[in-house]
């Protein structure tokens, strides 16, 4: 379980009592008004880095910000025994990188690449960098980048070279709520825009690159509109931040809705390879620990000897009074886990086709990344 390590919220057992009620509601009622799968506001922007590969930037309305920068360097790759068949694969990635250009067909070489060729690092004001949130965001994000492979293969050059892909993720203000969905959103925005310069080289030649940066190739092809009928490309994958509340499913939380959250999940998705009849497929699934476990809880007029109630005696006897009462309206931090029923209710909500990963997905690539 990923931890919460964010700005506090201070708010009494009467005002999350509240909030939970409101969040209740069928439909639920959020604090700024959005609809449960409505995500917060926000400005974005790419290529604000001159000197690296692809980058770009992204402003929530609460005034949380990050900035990714993505660089790309060429290694010397370490010698593996590889079988007669990897062999014949490696030149048939070669000579389609060759030739490719525009197509992005990285089919020849899938399974080439390595895991090692993609390092990320997080920077948090505040926290230092063996921290447990900076290490569990870098952990979430770098699983979601490598689980389907698409990523590692396209970094593949020869057999004796490989590019090494650095992204550099910097959150420019304090956390004001978790910033995983913000970290995500900004570096699929800027692996959408990274370039690599044009291989002229042949076979397994030290590499020799174009030195026109007009030429270049996207990491991730762009889908043209002007050939819709067969547009699939694979993109980044994006990771949501998902919470429960009864049974209502809240999609980019707020601070405040974290609170009094029951269930909290971040689910990572990418672009399927039938887009037919699914056109986003699951990569990952993780649960996050609750924030709302260490709210104080509320006294019952019962339980409050101000109001002519009983004391307990201990918080063991507390516990188990508040559990027997189990009253309306007064503050009960929550206990347990999530039921399977509702993990599948909110990954339908986020894969399914026209399903909120789908829209995000779509969002992103309007954003003009050849600015």
């Amino acid at each position: 379980m990923a931890p919460i390590q964010t700005a506090q919220v201070l708010l009494s057992p009467a005002e999350l009592s509240y909030l939970h009620s409101s969040l209740s509601l069928s439909p639920p009622i959020r604090p700024d008004g959005r609809t449960p799968t409505q995500f917060r506001p926000l400005v974005a922007e790419s290529d604000i880095l001159p000197g690296a590969n692809g980058s770009a930037r992204i402003c929530f309305a609460d005034g949380t910000e990050a900035i990714v920068g993505v660089k790309a360097e060429v290694e010397k790759s370490q010698w593996r025994p590889t079988s007669g068949e990897q062999r014949r694969r490696s030149i048939a990635a070669v000579d389609v990188m060759d030739g490719e250009d525009d197509s992005g067909d990285t089919s020849k070489s899938k399974g080439m690449g390595q895991d090692s060729w993609v390092e990320m690092s997080i920077e948090i004001p505040g926290f230092r960098d063996d921290d447990s949130l900076p290490i569990f965001l870098s952990s979430m994000l770098t699983e979601a980048l490598l689980a389907s492979g698409e990523l590692k293969d396209k970094l593949y050059i020869n057999r004796r070279f490989h590019w090494k892909l650095y992204i550099d993720i910097l959150l420019l203000s304090p956390p004001l709520s978790y910033p995983l969905p913000l970290l995500s959103l900004t570096t699929h925005l800027a692996l959408l825009s990274t370039r690599l310069p044009a291989l002229k080289s042949e076979q397994d030649e030290d590499p020799l690159f174009d030195d026109d940066w007009a030429a270049s190739n996207h990491l991730f092809r762009r889908s043209d509109p002007k050939h819709s009928s067969n547009n699939h490309t694979e993109k980044p994958p994006v990771t949501l931040l998902v919470i429960a509340v009864g049974q209502n499913i809240i999609f980019d939380p707020s601070k405040e809705e974290l609170a009094v959250a029951e269930a909290v999940l971040a689910i990572s998705c990418a672009t399927s390879h039938m887009p037919s009849t699914n056109p986003v497929r699951l990569l990952s699934i993780r649960t996050i620990d609750l924030p709302s476990r260490l709210t104080p809880p509320g006294i019952p007029n019962s339980m409050n000897s101000a109001t002519g109630g009983n004391a307990p005696i201990s918080s063991t006897d507390a516990m188990a009074q508040r559990e027997a009462l189990n009253l309306s309206g007064v503050w009960t931090p929550p206990r347990g886990g999530i039921k399977r029923g509702l993990i599948g209710r909110i990954l339908k909500m986020a894969v399914e086709k026209g399903g909120v990963a789908e829209e995000v997905l779509e969002a992103l690539e309007k954003v003009d990344v050849d600015g």
